[in-house]
């Protein structure tokens, strides 16, 4: 069962896909937040395995409430779930920690389906969101690229892709954290990419 965290200031839109959700027989909506704070306080309390995150909200938005939630609660996966596809958005939402952008006019089975999968620790981006997500990716030569990389970096590179942290990469792989974080920061200097982010997409077009 995955616990479910619902987090739009739209009352009616909120209520309505926790009634749309509700008949997944795998999914219990644990709780629900009309902005940002409050969905940091049901993070800490209700400890949910998904959140469902608006961006545009107010007190305090949804990429500041990712940012926070992903610093603290590493562990809790967000998946963006709104009207808005600006670029902006999609990158800071993503780098605050989200590991899924999708728009509100998604199909309700396609969601679910989105839930499932960030559930897992893989990245889900709706079919307008991706090419925006992906064209922020240095265009690079695959072959040179792996060619660059060490067996143990691309091992690293591969569970970064599968949505890992480092504490996870590292008990998987046999490795203190510090070593972890080394080669994530060589992976991002070879690959030439700014974040984690960036290099998990990569990993996922290219290893995964």
């Amino acid at each position: 069962m995955i616990r479910l965290l619902l987090v739009d200031d739209q009352n009616l839109f909120r209520q309505g896909l926790a009634t749309m959700l509700s008949v997944e027989a795998d999914l219990e909506i644990v709780g629900q937040a009309s902005n940002g704070q409050q969905a940091i306080h049901a993070a800490k309390m209700l400890q949910p395995q998904v959140i469902l995150m608006d961006v545009r909200m107010p007190v305090c938005d949804g990429v500041q409430a990712t940012r926070e939630i992903h610093q603290y609660y590493p562990w809790i996966r967000i998946l963006v779930l709104t009207t808005f596809d600006d670029d902006e958005y999609i990158l800071q939402s993503l780098q605050a920690g989200a590991l899924g952008y999708l728009l509100k006019r998604t199909p309700a089975p396609e969601i679910a389906s989105a839930i499932r999968s960030v559930a897992q620790g893989y990245s889900q981006l709706g079919p307008t969101i991706a090419p925006k997500a992906f064209s922020q990716l240095k265009s690079l030569s695959d072959d040179r690229v792996l060619h660059s990389l060490s067996k143990r970096e691309v091992e690293v590179l591969k569970l970064v892709g599968e949505g890992k942290n480092n504490q996870e990469i590292a008990l998987e792989l046999y490795l203190s954290e510090g070593t972890v974080k080394n080669h994530v920061s060589q992976i991002l200097s070879k690959l030439e990419m700014r974040d984690r982010v960036a290099a998990a997409l990569w990993a996922q077009r290219n290893l995964l």
